[in-house]
């Protein structure tokens, strides 16, 4: 746990250019350190770009950013092999994937066919192209961004390929005065070009593995499926939370007790994680959304009710 001084100091080099949204950045760092991806879905001009490139500056990570268009081809994503005049032998030119911190800009403004082109990456750590796989470094994230309220030119993700995400996170408009702050902040200089980096990969990679080692007990693990349960059984959801869910709900439970400063996972650490974690991987049934229902609520009532250690919470 001696990295707790290090992860603050990450928050607090994000917080110089997101203002008054440090439990927003600590989900991208639980994200981080679990191993996982993130989407970050929010309205355009809250800093979901300006977040992942502060995150990138604080650490000694490579970093791509991959702008999705309509014309993105995977080869543009993965890389290509192409012909060596001098040598007659093709040699395998690396895509902007072969990176640590992987920004995927506006990814349902691109087919579904390249969107699958980083499934391999997000799930396996790995890419394959022409029949030879190729490990990518570690730490690999991908911080994927889009807009959920514009349809024109957008392929929604695929279930598939939302299931790869670990979070779902939404950063939120900023209060009367963190936005006066934030004006103070950027009216003459933008704060992102005085950030240095806090923390070496190395370390990144060092975390990643003490989160691993964070205890779970066994009526924590009971909790965990016992909440995935029920979101197969609610009548509201066509769909409900996939294995692959579960597993992630327990990773990011780890890490948001490490990002805390502990070695043992609390209920409190499940709760504060699930509908992040949830959301985006549960369908809830349309004549339900008609009447105004949505996947965090629902979530939250899951939560509410369902028993902690055999103790019901709400009565």
């Amino acid at each position: 746990m001696g990295y707790r001084e290090k992860i603050k100091k990450i928050i607090d080099n994000i917080n110089e250019v997101i203002v008054g949204k440090t439990e927003v950045i600590e989900k991208v760092i639980i994200c981080l350190l679990a191993g996982g991806n993130a989407l970050i879905e929010d309205v355009p001009g809250v800093g979901k770009t300006m977040l992942v490139k502060a995150l990138a500056k604080s650490m000694g990570c490579d970093f791509s950013r991959i702008q999705f268009t309509p014309d993105l081809l995977p080869s543009d994503i993965t890389g290509v092999n192409i012909l060596n005049p001098k040598t007659g032998e093709f040699q395998f030119k690396f895509g902007p994937i072969m990176s640590n911190i992987v920004l995927a800009d506006e990814i349902n403004r691109t087919s579904p066919k390249t969107q699958s082109s980083l499934l391999e990456a997000m799930e396996e750590k790995q890419i394959t192209v022409d029949n030879v796989t190729y490990k990518l470094d570690e730490p690999f994230i991908v911080l994927a961004t889009q807009n959920p309220i514009e349809y024109e030119g957008t392929f929604p993700l695929p279930e598939a390929q939302l299931d790869r995400f670990m979070m779902r996170i939404s950063i939120g408009y900023p209060s009367e005065e963190e936005e006066i702050m934030m004006l103070r902040r950027f009216k003459n200089k933008n704060p992102l070009e005085s950030i240095r980096e806090v923390v070496t990969k190395e370390e990144v990679v060092k975390m990643q593995e003490e989160v691993k080692e964070v205890f779970v007990d066994e009526k924590v693990e009971k909790y965990i499926v016992s909440l995935i349960a029920k979101t197969r059984e609610r009548e509201e959801i066509l769909i409900g939370a996939s294995p692959r869910a579960t597993l992630h709900l327990l990773k990011a439970s780890q890490s948001r007790a490490y990002v805390l400063g502990r070695d043992f996972v609390t209920p409190d650490d499940v709760k504060d994680v699930f509908v992040e974690v949830i959301s985006h991987r549960i369908a809830v049934r349309p004549e339900v959304k008609i009447k105004g229902q949505t996947e965090t609520k629902l979530l939250s009532d899951i939560l509410e009710k369902t028993a902690v250690l055999g103790v019901k919470l709400y009565v």
